[in-house]
C-alpha cells in the first residue's frame, strides 16, 4: 500500500526541485528525505527518481505517481473532515495570518475561537501570502489568511482552494508638509505620479506588496527605487512621519496614523481571502475559522466583507 507520507514527500520534490529543498521546506534532513523516497521506490518496485550527482529529477512514471498523489491525498484529508465532523469541532488548527492582518486581527480571531469552540487548540504563525500557500500544499499549515492586490494574480499551488472574505483600499502616505523638507513635487493629477521625486519607503524585494508599489509607479509613468527596505507598516508610517519618504500602505495597516502624516485614498485595492486545502473545504475547524473571522469584520470600519 502506498504511504501518504511518502507520496508528500515525492509531490513536495515534483514541485521545488531538490531534494534538499525538501527537506528545507518540511524541516527534515535531507538524508531522511532520501530515504523516505528510496523506500517508495522499493514499495513500488519502480523506479521514480533519475539521480545525477546532486541532481534528482523524476521519470515519467514518477510523474504520474505525482499525479495521482494529488488525488489520493486530497481524497484522504476529505476522509479525515468528515470523521472529524462527527467530533465536532475540536483538536489543533494551525493558522497563517499575513503580517499587518495579524497585528489587527491575530488576537480577536484567538479569543473569539477559543470562546466558542473551547476543545480547538489554534497555532499562530505570522506568514508572507506566498510562503503561506506554500505552507498549506506541504501540510505545514491547515488554514491561511492570505491577500493579492487588484490586477496581480494571487499565489496558487494545486488542491489549494480560497474563500474571499474582505477588501481594502490602498492609501499613499506622505509626510503632511513635504515644503518644509524641500521636496519638489511634481504638477500632476495622479495622486502617485506627483511623489515620482520624493524618497520612497518600500516593501522587501521578492514581496507581493513590493511587485504592486513598483508597478503602480510604472504605471505612473516611472521607476521607483529607495534604500528604504521595510515590511512593517507601523514602522514605515513613523518613518513617514519622520520625513524618510513616502509610502504606499493599505488600509489595516493604517488605522492609527502618525501626527504629521497625510494619507491619500488610491485607485487600487487589496483583497484577503481564506486558502485552505481542498479536501479540507468541509472540515469544522476550517469552517468555524471562516465563520469566526466574517463575525469579527463587521468591527472594522477600515474593510469591506465579502459574502
Amino acid at each position: 500500500m502506498l504511504n501518504p507520507h511518502q507520496l508528500r514527500l515525492l509531490r513536495e520534490l515534483a514541485r521545488r526541485g531538490t531534494i534538499a529543498a525538501v527537506a528545507e521546506a518540511l524541516s527534515y534532513s535531507p538524508s531522511a528525505v532520501s530515504q523516505q523516497l528510496s523506500l517508495l521506490e522499493r514499495r513500488t518496485a519502480t523506479a521514480l527518481l533519475e539521480r545525477s550527482g546532486r541532481r534528482v529529477t523524476l521519470t515519467p512514471a514518477g510523474v504520474n505517481l505525482v499525479r495521482h498523489a494529488e488525488v489520493i491525498l486530497a481524497h484522504l484529508e476529505a476522509a479525515e473532515a468528515e470523521l472529524a465532523q462527527s467530533n465536532g469541532i475540536a483538536g489543533p488548527l494551525r493558522l497563517g495570518v499575513y503580517p499587518s492582518a495579524a497585528r489587527v486581527l491575530g488576537a480577536d480571531i484567538v479569543t473569539a475561537l477559543r470562546a466558542a469552540h473551547p476543545r480547538l487548540t489554534l497555532w499562530v504563525q505570522e506568514i508572507d501570502p506566498y510562503d503561506a500557500v506554500d505552507a498549506l500544499g506541504a501540510d505545514r499549515l491547515d488554514v491561511a489568511l492570505v491577500h493579492t492586490y487588484e490586477g496581480l494574480l494571487a499565489p496558487t499551488r494545486p488542491g489549494i482552494q480560497s474563500e474571499p472574505v474582505f477588501v481594502e483600499r490602498m492609501l499613499l502616505a506622505a509626510p503632511a508638509d513635504p515644503a518644509a523638507l524641500g521636496w519638489r513635487l511634481c504638477e500632476s493629477g495622479d495622486p502617485v505620479r506627483r511623489w515620482r521625486h520624493a524618497p520612497w519607503i518600500l516593501p522587501t524585494t521578492g514581496t507581493l506588496c513590493h511587485t504592486v508599489v513598483t508597478r503602480l509607479c510604472e504605471a505612473s509613468g516611472f521607476h521607483v527605487d529607495s534604500w528604504h527596505r521595510v515590511d512593517d507598516y507601523a514602522t514605515t508610517l513613523r518613518l513617514v512621519a519622520a520625513g524618510a519618504g513616502v509610502a504606499v500602505v493599505p488600509e489595516l495597516g493604517a488605522l492609527a496614523l502618525p501626527s504629521g502624516v497625510a494619507v491619500t485614498p488610491l485607485a487600487l485595492t487589496r483583497q484577503s481571502a481564506v486558502a485552505f486545502r481542498g479536501g479540507a473545504v468541509n472540515h469544522p475547524a476550517v469552517c468555524a475559522m471562516i465563520d469566526t473571522l466574517k463575525s469579527i469584520l463587521p468591527r472594522l470600519t477600515a474593510v469591506q466583507p465579502l459574502s
